[in-house]
């Protein structure tokens, strides 16, 4: 027989969530059969697998040692393969929360099962800094909650525990998270604005295109930027991204006839391998409960190469 006792930085989820992660390699339908059987019980009862975990909440498994471990197998990125690509660049960390500052060409999350991503990187660095053990992947897998395209640099976040995760991925979505990215452009941009607009995804060609109004399919779409130097025939721009769209920074520049430098998707063709694009600064709100370590802290990210 196996207990886990939830803690207060894994209380606020389904108990059948909890146990599809923590028995990772069985069948949803086996977990639930588990419980009907009352092989897996909360608190020495019988559970249907909907209850909200709450702290000192104790879930008993009662199967054997191999079992059990067949079913909580974990798949970690050999070191070989992580170590043969670039090194995790921690720009802050606390017990709750790490920040990369992620280079070019780098995924945020694995697309294929031989990828090699932040997430992977990420996993590796806490295990072997021992701030992580193996069986600690059983109850929570860290992993980023902003993603950053493969071919833009900057700053991502990534959660230790649920509760962190659960706080963050809020504060992107109601926008009290705020990201500011630098980017180069083509053009000379001579003063800010605040643009607005509907993106409409085509799926087939994972490209974006912007629209002024919306036909019903199309995502609200809103980016503020300012001018910080003009470069030639080119500015260098801050952006911040108000609300997070895929392409959104690339499109909604590309439309007002500013294309980003190095995006060959939205713009043309030049001299720089990646596009010019950088999230390199996060700014958090006030926390009162978990997440004090960042709480209304700013963190910057460099950018590794110059652009110009």
């Amino acid at each position: 027989m196996k207990e886990i006792i939830i803690t207060e930085k894994n209380k606020d989820q389904r108990l059948d969530k909890f146990l599809f992660r923590l028995l990772n390699n069985a069948s949803n339908s086996f977990v639930y059969k588990m419980l009907r059987k009352k092989n897996i019980t909360l608190n020495d009862k019988k559970s249907d697998g909907k209850d909200i975990l709450k702290a000192g909440d104790s879930i008993k498994i009662w199967f054997s040692d191999e079992t059990y471990d067949s079913f909580t197998k974990i798949d970690i990125k050999p070191k070989k393969s992580v170590k043969s690509e670039q090194s995790i660049n921690v720009v802050y960390e606390d017990e709750d929360v790490i920040i990369i500052n992620k280079p070019a060409g780098l995924l945020s999350q694995n697309a294929d099962k031989d990828d090699v991503s932040v997430n992977d990187l990420l996993i590796n660095y806490l295990l072997d800094n021992g701030k992580l053990t193996e069986k600690d992947l059983l109850i929570y897998k860290p992993s980023v909650v902003n993603r950053l395209d493969r071919n833009t640099s900057g700053l991502i976040i990534a959660a230790k525990n649920l509760k962190a995760a659960q706080i963050l991925s809020e504060g992107f979505r109601d926008r009290t998270i705020n990201k500011y990215y630098k980017c180069l452009v083509h053009g000379h941009v001579n003063e800010g604005q605040n643009i607005k607009g509907f993106l409409v995804k085509d799926n087939k060609t994972n490209k974006v295109s912007v629209s002024n109004r919306d036909d019903g399919n199309a995502d609200y779409i809103e980016t503020e930027y300012k001018p910080l130097e003009i470069i030639d025939d080119k500015s260098l721009l801050e952006v911040h991204l108000i609300t997070g769209k895929t392409h959104q920074i690339r499109a909604h520049l590309a439309s007002i006839g500013f294309p980003l430098c190095g995006d060959h998707k939205y713009g043309i063709k030049d001299k720089y391998k990646y596009q010019c694009l950088h999230c390199y600064k996060v700014v958090f709100p006030k926390y009162t409960d978990i997440l004090t370590g960042i709480s209304e802290k700013t963190i910057y990210g460099d950018m590794e190469k110059s652009w110009t």
